[in-house]
């Protein structure tokens, strides 16, 4: 399973599941998928399917109407899934609900699965996630399966949401051909890439800047920097209400930003390839030549400001995910990291969460708020 703790569900997305392809039922609080079973069962599928998104409690218990071996108690504790959520809206993580929303005490993510950091570095059990999810088999290459997978993009959405980690850190297959190489970057490569061009811009602006002006276009390049990496987190890297409903919207969203939501531990699918960057920072210098048109100095080291600030982002970001930081950045750490595993629909500032208090989308602690407008 993607952590220690299941999902939970509503009993209406339960009662969704009453069809061969996909046959849910519960046992008091406890939801098991028992769909490979359905045609195995000694009595015929039809029985099975009777009571498909229905509670069995009773009918496991009637020994007049059907007696069950100790086997099908067996098959139903390998086909645990999750729990059903209180009807008080209370979510429930160890088959006991409770009313506020707690399991043991600790807060369970309803859509995670998940009740803190920690949970995100725990092994994901391949076999076991990819029977009870029916998403990805992550010993096989991701793309092809996102691809050609037919998800719909509720089914996906709510999918990529729920971290899984890959034996220890280690970055599952995504092409599984000469293309794997690409798609993994070191974190010391955004430095060594971007600060040469960054440092020879500002050496061309000079010529025409004093110091005071330069640094001053510097600083403001830095602070539209700033309100950019929010606005691209929130409305493009999350724009799931927006996304198309097709595999061409689906597979761009996945090796955008939803790989990094599935994953969010591997270490070399975390800061972005520069090659991608370099598609997405064209426009932007554009847009500074074409708002600061009547100086060419002026545009180019409000850029090398703004891509300045990028680099500190991306070794931000990663910093967050692997270090152990100093006092200031735990509490970036720790809010970011919410994001991943408590509140994805919330707190997309990662150097900061001034825009996010701004914009009311600041995490909200241990019980996470309802999506901001």
């Amino acid at each position: 399973m993607p952590g220690r703790t299941l999902p939970t569900f509503t009993l209406a997305e339960v009662e969704s599941h009453n069809t061969k392809k996909s046959c849910y039922v519960t046992v008091g609080k406890n939801v098991y998928d028992v769909t490979d079973f359905v045609d195995a069962h000694p009595g015929g599928g039809d029985l099975v399917l009777d009571y498909a998104g229905k509670d069995i409690t009773d009918i496991l218990k009637d020994e007049a109407s059907h007696a069950h071996s100790e086997a099908a108690y067996e098959v139903l504790d390998d086909s645990l899934v999750g729990f059903l959520e209180d009807a008080s809206n209370g979510a429930s993580a160890n088959g006991k609900a409770k009313a506020n929303g707690q399991a043991n005490g600790t807060y369970v993510h309803p859509r995670t699965g998940m009740s803190c950091e920690e949970d995100l570095s725990k092994d994901t059990d391949i076999t076991s996630d990819y029977k009870t999810h029916k998403f990805l088999d992550l010993s096989r290459p991701l793309f092809p399966q996102v691809w050609f997978g037919g998800f719909s993009k509720e089914f996906y959405l709510d999918q990529v949401h729920r971290p899984r980690h890959y034996k220890g850190g280690a970055s599952a297959p995504l092409f599984g051909n000469f293309l794997e190489p690409l798609s993994k970057t070191p974190w010391w490569l955004i430095p060594v890439f971007w600060l040469p061009p960054v440092t020879y811009g500002l050496y061309l602006a000079s010529s025409g800047l004093t110091a005071v002006g330069e640094v001053a276009c510097f600083i403001g390049g830095l602070g539209f920097w700033s309100i950019a990496e929010y606005t691209l987190h929130r409305f493009l890297f999350h724009l799931d209400e927006w996304l198309p409903d097709n595999r061409v919207g689906i597979t761009l969203h996945f090796t955008l930003h939803g790989i990094h939501h599935y994953l969010p531990m591997d270490k070399y699918r975390l800061v972005m390839p520069p090659a991608l960057f370099a598609v997405l920072a064209t426009p932007f210098w554009k847009l500074a030549h074409t708002i600061f048109y009547w100086d060419w100095n002026v545009a180019t080291a409000v850029y090398c400001g703004g891509i300045f600030g990028y680099i500190c982002y991306d070794l931000t970001h990663y910093f967050l995910h692997h270090q152990n930081l100093p006092l200031w950045y735990k509490q970036l750490k720790k809010l970011h990291l919410e994001h991943h595993f408590l509140d994805y629909e919330n707190g997309f500032g990662v150097t900061s969460p001034f825009w996010d208090k701004v914009f009311g989308t600041e995490l909200r602690g241990a019980k996470p708020g309802k999506k901001s407008n």
